[in-house]
């Protein structure tokens, strides 16, 4: 219900609400962070810690909330996302503080009484049924100063949000001007000197070969791995949920309780001790993607200092619904250097790789150093193609800024850039277009865009400068 009051509310342009105003449903949790060690805090704004614990239920609930599984809920591009989100919850209710923003009783009451559902309440007489108020809130599972709080509260972020990311291109000129200027055409031919090219032309020498393998070492390390073995306590389907759950209380006080083997858990409660070689940080590829042990919870605390020198349990980790694991380390393996002999194919590999991207260049250099003498001798050229800001075709990044930024008066010019893969591309540009006048209402569109996106960097630098203020520190990083 509370869901269905908010969504009636004004809000701002929905770029900026989908992009910047937060869900403060997840806010509350913060005021936890405090009864968790120190291993578990992520990041601190403010002094407040957020955790592991606060991000992991803050996913689950974010991917049940979009109809996503618990795979999408653990993986590391999602919750780092959400972590994300609760700094920029913080960082704004830290601006809301240093700025000492208000929203008054009767603003609140106004914005409230646009609320279809909350508008409905007023009597003919314009007398308010606050009886029907409360029982709605009560029904939503709140208290009408709950309620309003939060309202308050998402009034006074709207309003900073407002205050700071109001940013307007001067006039519809200048957005033409910028419209005019990305969608201006260049044509474009490609002379490209990639590795791949003179990797024939790289024979080293079995001196040089050792000489890099020397000088890379940690290139050809393998890493740490432990031997485990673990429990694996599975509800079964048949079994009463109250008994399972006093199994699973005494499986996890067993194996916290009698920490140095994992046997006493075992015989109490019949299941067998496996076991697995070879473990990551990571888990391990060969084992399939529902194993305890690519589990990320579980390799993370076995490979936790207690786990790793006292060789002590674990404590029960839920894995999935109705399926606990406890396990111990057995052996540790650090990195370690392997011999020469194992990796000398690789160590060719790569010197080879290294070698012949310097050959590459080399060869670029010299051909680029001859067309800037003679800029028309065209041979070894792709096609010619048109390019933009708006159609970049494959050019990216600093390979599309190269030929952008050459003045057109100086035609014909040959620029260079490195490719993604070290390759050197020389690219020829000769000619300039100018874009047919466009339909007004893309151009108007553009502008709106432009606007946009000048306010999110408005606010982006707003944001970086609260978290100068609110000292915002990484203490461990996200696993």
């Amino acid at each position: 219900m509370f869901d269905l009051v908010r969504k009636h509310q004004k809000l701002l342009q929905i770029i900026l609400f989908v992009l910047i105003v937060p869900s403060f449903a997840l806010f509350g949790i913060s005021s936890y962070t405090d009864f968790f060690d120190k291993d578990t805090d992520l990041v601190k704004v403010d002094g407040k810690a957020i955790t592991t614990l606060e991000v992991d239920n803050n996913a689950k609930r974010q991917a049940e909330r979009f109809g996503g599984t618990s795979q999408i809920a653990q993986s590391l591009p999602f919750r780092q996302a959400v972590l994300d989100e609760l700094i920029q919850q913080r960082l704004l209710a830290f601006a809301v503080r240093d700025l000492k923003l208000n929203i008054s009783n009767a603003y609140l009451s106004q914005t409230l009484a646009q609320i279809p559902e909350i508008k409905s309440m007023y009597k003919p007489d314009g007398t308010f049924d606050s009886a029907r108020y409360r029982q709605l809130l009560a029904n939503a599972g709140m208290s009408v100063d709950q309620f309003e709080n939060a309202q308050r509260f998402d009034l006074m972020i709207q309003q900073l949000v407002t205050a700071v990311a109001r940013t307007e291109l001067p006039n519809p000129k200048l957005s033409g001007i910028i419209s005019t200027m990305y969608e201006t055409e260049r044509q474009v031919q490609a002379l490209r000197f990639t590795a791949a090219d003179f990797v024939s032309k790289v024979n080293p020498t079995e001196a040089q070969l050792q000489e890099y393998y020397q000088a890379n070492a940690k290139l050809f390390e393998a890493p740490e791995t432990i031997d485990v073995e673990f429990l694996v306590l599975k509800a079964d389907p048949k079994e009463d949920a109250k008994a399972f759950n006093e199994k699973a209380d005494q499986f996890a006080n067993i194996t916290y309780d009698q920490a140095d083997s994992l046997k006493p858990a075992a015989d109490k409660l019949k299941l067998i001790i496996q076991t697995s070689k070879g473990i990551g940080r990571n888990g391990q590829a060969s084992l399939s993607k529902d194993h305890p042990m690519n589990d990320r919870r579980v390799v993370q605390a076995l490979f936790n200092d207690d786990a790793l020198k006292n060789k002590r349990n674990i404590e029960a980790v839920q894995i999935a619904p109705g399926t606990f694991v406890s396990a111990r380390v057995i052996n540790f393996y650090p990195a370690k250097v392997l011999p020469f002999k194992e990796v000398s194919n690789e160590v060719k590999r790569q010197f080879s790789l290294k070698a012949a991207q310097k050959l590459a260049a080399e060869a670029a250099g010299t051909r680029f150093e001859a067309l800037q003498k003679n800029p028309n001798d065209t041979a070894g050229f792709g096609k010619a193609i048109w390019v933009s800001r708006n159609k970049p075709t494959d050019l990216l990044g600093p390979q599309l800024d190269a030929v952008m930024a050459v003045d057109p008066a100086k035609f014909p010019v040959v620029v260079s850039a490195q490719g993604s893969d070290g390759g050197i591309t020389l690219y020829r540009i000769d000619q300039v277009r100018q874009p047919p006048a466009g339909d007004p209402k893309v151009r108007a569109a553009q502008a709106r865009q432009m606007e946009a996106l000048a306010a999110q960097a408005e606010f982006a630098a707003f944001l970086n400068h609260m978290r100068i203020l609110a000292d915002v520190k990484v203490i461990n990083p996200l696993k």
